[in-house]
């Protein structure tokens, strides 16, 4: 019983903040939370705690829980790393592939066309981003992995925030014409169209969004 209302104080604040409803930087008390749910602080806490393992909130020793603020310069150095790296990760790729890898891809690609089918926002963007940490993972680097995974949690609100379903659609479209030129052994293709994968990404983020509250009850109800 416990689990499943921290679940559903997890997906609400989940919504509300991929929603818009709740500014980057909000305050998130946990009295007005409790009342809110009609929980104790003890669940609410615990819903926090998961959140910040998603970098949705971040928490502050003696200040509490806010609603993450990712800096939009920060995405975009990131998103300048990330194109270098992952040229050379798609070379080596196609240098060392071999049929289990590329299926194993191609069933990835599968999982992110279902959670875009069903508009699973959170799941879908988490496949997306976990297609490039895949990569390297079926490569058996294991620091790449890291890395490569450190890099993507880093814009991954932002991502969530901002990219459009339609945005998010066409990553998958893209992920799908790497496979293939992956497949098709096709270096310079693959290293093309993972360059313009990432400057898509980025340049799909949508900024001027809709003024959102810092009044939770409103952004709850």
């Amino acid at each position: 019983m416990e689990s499943s209302t921290t679940y559903a104080i997890v997906e609400a604040l989940t919504k509300a903040i991929v929603e818009h409803r709740l500014h980057p930087g909000t305050k998130l008390a946990e009295q007005k939370l409790a009342d809110h749910f009609g929980v104790s602080r003890t669940l609410v806490r615990q819903a926090l705690f998961q959140l910040s393992q998603n970098r949705l909130i971040r928490l502050e020793p003696a200040r509490g829980a806010f609603v993450a603020a990712p800096s939009v310069a920060e995405a975009k150095q990131v998103f300048a790393v990330r194109r270098m790296l992952e040229a050379e990760m798609t070379r080596a790729f196609v240098r060392d592939s071999t049929p289990a890898r590329i299926k194993s891809l191609k069933e990835h690609v599968a999982r992110e066309q279902a959670a875009v089918d069903r508009a699973d926002v959170p799941g879908r963007n988490e496949l997306l981003g976990d297609f490039h940490v895949r990569m390297a993972e079926l490569m058996g680097n294991q620091v790449l992995a890291q890395v490569l995974g450190d890099l993507i949690s880093r814009c991954a609100l932002i991502t969530l925030m901002y990219q459009s379903n339609a945005a998010a659609a066409h990553s998958h479209e893209e992920h799908a014409l790497i496979v293939k030129a992956l497949a098709a052994r096709d270096v310079d293709k693959a290293v093309q169209l993972m360059h313009d994968h990432l400057l898509h990404v980025e340049e799909n983020l949508i900024f001027d969004r809709k003024v959102p509250t810092n009044d939770i009850s409103m952004a709850l109800s």
